[in-house]
């Protein structure tokens, strides 16, 4: 019998049942006679026992009362209650298992039935622990291996985005030697998003699907493909010719292929199938007229409508080469005035809602 020394409180308000029970239990466990519910809760505020053997029957407050006191206390509340009555009615037993009860033996009870019932209930108590323990500390070695393994995605995605950056850097270096359009964009694409969002627009559900930060981040790469554009063309201070629109215009088939080539030796990744659409279709036309491909209307990835709309208002803004910045005011006029044709009027509208927050941008990133 596994119950060496275990304490136990005995209560009952009979004292030859207090005598006689402590007597049967005094060799194999630390008994604590209580002959009232009062004085059980005088010993608990010293002692916390394995088990408690609890009257029913008893003046002031009865058994029932106890135990619904107990259980509604947490430092009592997992203590096993074995209830003692000369009862012996269903209703009576039923009643003290809803209250928590973990066994039920009638009185007068014999020695032998006592000390079976109690190192039953003790196993079961100890048993129960022990898998509590064993559960809390499976669940301590999950969450320490999530911590590691959120630490090393994080390690993963802050190396990823070091790589993204830099590169996006390179790309901007030659295009744009003043600097900034990559951040911008980033900023204008979530002032869409979000506006899209909040307007509970028909993107919604799909923007919702999406991974809104790999979203941003993928948007680094939209004209990476512009590495292979030759200087001259890229910074050529007037109008391209037909021959050398047409070489600039192949930067978005090229970043196309560098981004098809990574996914040929990778997993398939929401940010890289970003970056596929954001790149390939940035420059495709609502009504058509666009390239590489001349796709139309919703038959353009979303990504590219957002980045169209961001892409070319920062163009408008900015000073390059061969033109002088416009105004706010005026880039807005041009994006607006381009909805159906060049832009998705929905997203056109979006724009509408958030462009001062795209002046506050440009404001705060040139």
């Amino acid at each position: 019998m596994d119950s060496a020394r275990r304490r136990i409180i005995f209560v009952d308000d009979v004292m030859s049942y207090l005598e006689l029970g402590r007597n049967m239990l005094k060799t194999f466990y630390e008994v604590y006679p209580a002959p009232s519910a009062a004085k059980l809760f005088e010993i608990l505020e010293n002692i916390i026992p394995d088990l408690i053997l609890l009257d029913i029957e008893m003046p002031e407050m009865d058994g029932y009362e106890t135990i619904k006191k107990l259980k509604a206390d947490k430092r009592y509340a997992d203590i096993p209650v074995i209830f003692l009555t000369a009862r012996n009615d269903v209703n009576s037993e039923r009643e003290g298992f809803d209250l928590g009860a973990v066994d039920y033996i009638l009185k007068p009870f014999s020695a032998p039935l006592l000390l079976k019932r109690i190192e039953n209930q003790l196993l079961i108590a100890r048993k129960t622990k022990d898998l509590q323990e064993s559960q809390a500390a499976l669940q301590d070695y999950a969450d320490n291996l999530s911590a590691m393994v959120r630490e090393k995605t994080e390690e993963v995605l802050e190396l990823q985005n070091v790589v993204l950056a830099t590169v996006a850097d390179l790309v901007e270096f030659r295009d744009n030697p003043t600097g900034g359009h990559i951040k911008r964009t980033q900023l204008y694409l979530k002032a869409l998003i979000n506006e899209l969002v909040r307007q509970d627009s028909a993107y919604k559900k799909e923007i919702d699907g999406w991974d809104v930060d790999f979203f941003l981040q993928s948007a680094q790469l939209h004209d990476v493909g512009k590495l292979t554009i030759s200087d001259n063309i890229l910074n050529k201070p007037g109008k391209l010719t037909p021959d050398e629109f047409s070489n600039m215009k192949t930067h978005v088939t090229a970043g196309v292929d560098a981004i098809e080539r990574i996914l040929s030796h990778t997993r398939k990744h929401a940010f890289l199938n970003h970056a596929l659409l954001i790149t390939g279709t940035h420059h495709e036309k609502w009504d058509g007229s666009g390239y590489p491909i001349g796709l139309r209307g919703n038959n353009i990835p979303l990504e590219g409508r957002l980045m169209a709309v961001a892409d070319v208002y920062d163009a408008l803004v900015s000073e390059r080469p061969y033109k002088d910045a416009l105004s706010h005011e005026e880039a807005c006029k041009v994006i607006e005035a381009a909805s159906g044709t060049h832009f998705d009027p929905i997203v056109v509208n979006a724009f509408i809602s958030a462009k001062d927050e795209f002046a506050r941008i440009v404001l705060d990133n040139t």
